[in-house]
């Protein structure tokens, strides 16, 4: 079977314009309809903020319709596509992995929870604070001498305003604050999900046990715990098909699974296709 071409990686030197100044961060502008139908990853992380607009913006294989006042936040290695709309209007700020990691302690959730909620309904009062940040990162940028303290800042007020926002919006994060220790669960499958896909393994690490985990994660999350790892086995199964040119058995291994047949039973249980079917193209 033909697998899908490896999916391109676009790094944030492919969008400078300025090839004399130092495109870590960028500002730049969306007007009218936009199509990027083949999926593709980024090296780098990404606000955008949409004024007006329509369409759709998939991320990690999850479709979000696309409306006015959203901020959506994109991280690297994320796969990704879009389809906007005629009116749509929208401002993004990109900034290099390197700079975002000085600052992503300014996004108060673990990184993976926004991951998971990665687009924000905004208020008009809170679009009209990120878009005045927006702009005031576009004037600094243009700036033949930039203040990159300045542009810092702002970003990190970005940063703090959408937690602010994640907050009100995704009643879910609160179960971080009242149980931090879910949030430190999901931290260890971020770290291990690959080797370790026992619930056991996890419950030992944070000194609770097995069945204790389980009925926090089903009171607060509604699912087991077993789930959470299920979903970033699967998650980064897809990203691997879509993104690596090695086989199959070769991606199973990658992930822990040593025997193919295993796998791919793994796989089609979880999303109703077989790896291979997966990769075929549309």
């Amino acid at each position: 079977m033909k697998a899908k071409s490896n999916i391109p990686v676009l790094r944030i030197n492919d969008f400078q314009i300025d090839l004399q100044s130092d495109g870590s961060i960028q500002y730049h502008e969306i007007f009218g309809s936009r199509l990027i139908d083949k999926a593709h990853q980024h090296d780098f992380f990404l606000f955008l903020l949409f004024e007006n607009g329509g369409g759709t913006h998939t991320i990690d294989f999850i479709q979000h319709d696309v409306s006015s006042h959203q901020l959506h936040l994109l991280f690297p290695g994320q796969v990704h596509t879009w389809s906007l709309s005629e009116n749509t209007r929208a401002f993004q700020i990109m900034i290099s992995k390197r700079i975002f990691e000085i600052f992503a302690t300014s996004l108060r959730y673990d990184l993976i929870r926004y991951q998971e909620n990665p687009v924000l309904a905004l208020s008009a009062t809170a679009f009209q604070q990120l878009l005045y940040e927006f702009k005031e990162i576009q004037a600094e940028l243009s700036l033949e001498t930039r203040l990159w303290d300045i542009i810092s800042s702002r970003c990190r007020i970005i940063a703090q305003l959408a937690s602010r926002e994640a907050e009100e919006r995704f009643a879910g994060l609160t179960a971080y604050q009242t149980k931090p220790i879910l949030a430190d669960y999901l931290s260890l499958i971020e770290l291990n999900f690959k080797q370790q896909r026992s619930v056991a393994f996890y419950a030992e690490k944070l000194n609770i046990t097995p069945n204790y985990l389980n009925i926090l994660c089903k009171k607060h999350f509604h699912s087991s715990a077993t789930s959470f790892i299920h979903n970033r086995l699967i998650l980064e199964s897809k990203r691997l098909l879509l993104t690596s040119k090695n086989s199959v058995k070769e991606i199973a291994y990658e992930l822990g699974f040593y025997d193919l047949a295993y796998f791919s039973k793994f796989f089609k249980m979880q999303t109703g296709t077989s790896p291979r079917e997966f990769r075929l193209p549309l």
